[in-house]
Order: structure tokens, then C-alpha cells, then sequence
């Protein structure tokens, strides 16, 4: 007798990815200059040779764009982090909308896919920021504002 699996879909987790962006939210606030214009940055060093970068991409009423990168000389480019968040301040969540080489995160993905995308990748970018973000909280020694 022959058994086929039927595939189920991936269906998110939406109170937990609301969760994980309403912290994401507060964190990048705490680390953001506060009324910040488009092009401000801030430097936060975790040690000697960890440096993330976050910049203010564009600003509006109600969202800022925001990019988080990693600027670690000893990382060939491709290895080193690179996300880009749009914050709603009305709702105060912030969400990774690009990461790495993804432009545009979908909700979910179909698995397999041709560029093996996991079926949450999304949700595990925005948990993977969090993360980070709560690493920088605790262990990093500057936030240095750019000019």
C-alpha cells in the first residue's frame, strides 16, 4: 500500500511575530537617536572587532526605514549581517522587511523553493534581530552618533 504525505501549508505565527516586532520596536528606539532625519546613524560595538551600523534610510509621519549592518573588517561581505526595518510608530512595531540577499520577504514560502527560503523566514529574520538587538542592549559599550 502506497502513502502520500500530503504537504501542509505553513501558516504564521501572528502573536508571536506581533510580539517579537513590538519588541524589536522598542529596542531600536532605545538605540536610535530620538527624532532622528534621514541619514542619521549610530554606531553600537559589541567588542573590538563587532560593529553594527544602524542608519535612518527615510523618515515619514508615521514609519522610518532604518538599515542594521554589520561593518566587521575581518568578514567578507557576504557573511556579514545586513537587514533593513521599517518602524511604525502609530502601532509601535518595527518589521524586517529585506535581509541578506532578500529583498522582499514574503510571509511565507512554499518549501522547497528554488532559493531555499525556509517557510518562516520571516519570522525567524525578525526573531534573529531580536535577538541581536538584545544583544547589543546588554553588550554594547557605544552608541556613537554619525555625522
Amino acid at each position: 500500500m502506497v502513502t502520500t504525505a500530503t504537504a501542509r501549508r505553513y501558516v504564521p505565527d501572528l502573536k508571536a511575530l506581533q510580539r517579537t516586532c513590538d519588541t524589536n520596536y522598542l529596542a531600536l528606539m532605545k538605540l536610535l537617536p530620538p527624532g532622528a532625519a534621514a541619514g542619521e546613524s549610530r554606531s553600537v560595538g559589541i567588542n573590538d572587532q563587532l560593529l553594527f551600523v544602524l542608519k535612518v534610510l527615510e523618515t515619514a509621519p508615521y514609519t522610518w526605514h532604518v538599515s542594521v549592518e554589520q561593518c566587521s573588517p575581518n568578514l567578507p561581505c557576504f557573511m556579514r549581517m545586513r537587514v533593513k526595518v521599517r518602524l511604525y510608530h502609530d502601532v509601535r512595531m518595527a518589521e524586517v522587511c529585506a535581509s541578506q540577499q532578500i529583498f522582499v520577504l514574503k510571509p511565507s514560502y512554499h518549501y522547497p523553493n528554488k532559493n531555499m527560503h525556509h517557510p518562516n523566514e520571516k519570522e525567524q529574520v525578525n526573531f534573529f534581530l531580536a535577538e541581536w538587538l538584545r544583544c547589543c542592549l546588554h553588550h554594547g559599550f557605544s552608541t556613537v552618533k554619525q555625522v
